[in-house]
């Protein structure tokens, strides 16, 4: 059985005719009804990005590295089936396609 829930003091948190996402803070002698809405110090709007260009050669060089990998692990077993170097490399060319892909924007 699971341990009684514990009693918080609950209650409002904050003062009453607040509306969310607004500071208030009360002005030197003024009453409880007038607020006024205080600005943050603290958000930071993002900087504005340049408008990058990819080159043209990135998606090149991925697709020539995707089939070259693939090819390369198909001749691996078409004409040189002693030896697992050629998958090894096939392996690294579709790595490094995959790699070309992530920054093609």
């Amino acid at each position: 059985m699971a341990p009684p829930k514990r009693k918080t003091g609950g209650g409002r948190v904050t003062p009453k005719g607040t509306q969310p996402n607004s500071r208030v803070t009360p002005k030197v002698g003024a009453s409880a009804g007038e607020r006024e809405v205080a600005a943050s110090s603290r958000y930071t709007p993002k900087a504005a990005r340049r408008q990058m260009i990819p080159p043209n050669w990135i998606p090149v060089i991925m697709l020539v590295l995707l089939i070259g990998g693939g090819l390369m692990i198909m001749a691996r077993y078409l004409i040189w089936t002693d030896s697992n170097i050629p998958t090894v490399i096939g392996l690294v060319a579709i790595l490094g396609g995959l790699w070309a892909a992530t920054k093609w924007e």
